[in-house]
């Protein structure tokens, strides 16, 4: 039954469930009694927890809401409200903020350049600084939990829910980790007490996955990730540029190494004056790769070394292995990971050479004469062939995909997409151009152009990525569909993308 309508604490009436993680779902509601809108989170209380762990379960519930209610700061949510619904589940009624959050940004867009990361990461920090001075240690800063505001350009720290505050007990058995491992310290992967530095650490590897499309440690297991995060090197940023060198000092293993807020408050805000304009569009999809970005070394960040790199190897090592031993000992793994990030394509990638297996639901297609194969959904069906490009269509008719090819290619793919965009527009009357970026996918100069069209009933939106070098071949993939049922045709468009192989 659906819980839609449905009335809390005779006060609160849930209109739609607007998200859900690891601790419970969150709604928008209507308050009654004064005549506005909220969003109130009830918790989950799973069937196998005994009478000690939902009443440890509830505690935390109210404690995320008197660690969020201590903090007054733009960039925090404000908590307006706890109460109990008539199943006896706290719930937090808190302002509603219409947004969309960094992880589903991340995962739809796969990136953003580094000044809007910047731009970002000073509210996500202010709001941390806030935190920190009220005494609150926020412990799951990550994407899924900053908000981005539609109507400005508000940022919002958010879910405060394994919160602690100076002077309280930490709601954990003995060797029991909470949070999502991906965004986690290393100190507390190795069992130390957190501090401010662990937030720290935490946005800078979520500053880490809005650049370079991925987490820096992820591996295909918590204890692997565990592992990676406290002992291994951070991996090579490759679009982070002026980004880079305050990231790395963020995501150093040792708490005493890393900036401090104030410092990188300082650094994000000299990152994120370097653009002229700002890249918000938070609906609008990124390219495969970005264009090359400003040149790193731009930003000189504080960052403090000593001892043997290899001895303190063996020494983290030695914490983490003692620190997962105990937690799995005590079967109370609790790692949850980030549902708002990217997972296709991120975990454990097979060698170049290699094509991705078929997803679920397409079937492969060779087209010799192309010299190309690509994944096509079941139940598409071959629309037109020649011999510069093939078209299928789903079995409304209304959405197409085209795999094309430009042999010699021309100057750039930029240069062609202009060229069919002044060619769509003698055929539509409303094209209007979302975007037209210069990138570069597997290695070779590329283009991303996205648009908007008017057809006889209805409005559709486009996109198409080429790519390939003058005088070879210049290879495009097309995707068109309603724009009302966008949302449901995009993910088509990045499977054909990543399946296509060129023979």
């Amino acid at each position: 039954m659906s819980d839609k309508g449905r009335l809390v604490a005779r006060r609160y009436r849930l209109t739609e469930r607007i998200g859900s993680g690891g601790m419970g779902t969150v709604w928008r509601a209507e308050d009654d009694v004064l005549g506005r809108q909220v969003a109130l989170k009830r918790i989950h209380a799973p069937r196998h927890l005994s009478d000690d762990e939902l009443a440890t379960l509830y505690e935390r519930t109210r404690r995320e809401a008197r660690s969020a209610a201590r903090i007054t700061h733009p960039n925090v949510v404000v908590v307006h409200d706890v109460v109990d619904d008539d199943e006896g589940l706290p719930c937090i009624v808190m302002e509603y903020v219409p947004s969309t959050t960094l992880g589903a940004l991340l995962k739809e867009r796969g990136t953003v350049p580094p000044q809007e990361a910047a731009r970002i990461g000073r509210g996500m920090v202010a709001a941390l600084r806030a935190a920190h001075a009220a005494g609150v240690l926020h412990r799951d800063v990550k994407p899924g939990n900053v908000l981005l505001s539609d109507a400005d350009d508000r940022i919002v720290l958010t879910d405060f829910g394994i919160a602690v505050t100076s002077g309280t007990s930490t709601l954990t058995r003995t060797g029991e980790m909470i949070g999502s491992i991906e965004y986690m310290a290393p100190e507390r992967v190795r069992g130390r007490k957190p501090g401010p530095f662990s937030d720290l650490w935490a946005l800078g590897a979520t500053l880490y996955q809005a650049v370079e499309g991925q987490p820096p440690f992820r591996r295909d297991t918590a204890i692997e990730t565990a592992y990676a995060n406290a002992v291994d090197p951070l991996p090579p940023m490759r679009h982070a540029g002026p980004l880079a060198p305050l990231i790395e000092a963020l995501l150093a293993k040792e708490p005493d190494e890393r900036p401090s807020a104030e410092e990188t408050e300082r650094e994000l805000r000299a990152v994120a004056a370097e653009a002229p304009t700002r890249a918000r569009a938070p609906r609008q999809e990124a390219p495969d790769t970005p264009a090359a970005p400003p040149p790193a070394g731009a930003v000189a960040t504080p960052g403090r070394t000593g001892g043997s790199r290899r001895q303190r190897h063996r020494v983290m090592w030695s914490a983490v292995a003692v620190a997962l031993t105990t937690v799995a000992a005590a079967g109370a793994f609790s790692l949850w990971p980030d549902d708002g990030g990217q997972r296709d394509g991120d975990k454990a990638k097979a060698p170049a050479t290699a094509p991705p297996p078929v997803p679920r639901g397409y079937h492969l297609v060779e087209e010799k004469k192309l010299g190309v194969s690509f994944p096509v959904p079941n139940r598409w069906k071959l629309s037109g062939r020649t011999n510069d490009g093939v078209k299928y269509i789903d079995p409304s008719g209304l959405v197409e995909i085209t795999i094309g090819m430009v042999d010699p290619a021309g100057p750039t793919p930029v240069a062609h997409f202009r060229d069919i965009e002044a060619n769509t527009k003698k055929n539509y009357d409303v094209v209007r151009r979302l975007r037209l970026d210069r990138t570069t996918f597997r290695g070779q100069p590329a283009a991303i152009w996205e648009c908007t069209f008017v057809g006889r009933v209805r409005t559709f939106r486009a996109i198409d990525l080429g790519f390939g070098r003058e005088g070879g071949k210049e290879y495009d993939v097309y995707l068109s569909a309603p724009d009302e049922q966008w949302g449901t045709y995009r993910p088509i468009f990045d499977k054909v993308k990543q399946g296509l192989r060129t023979h």
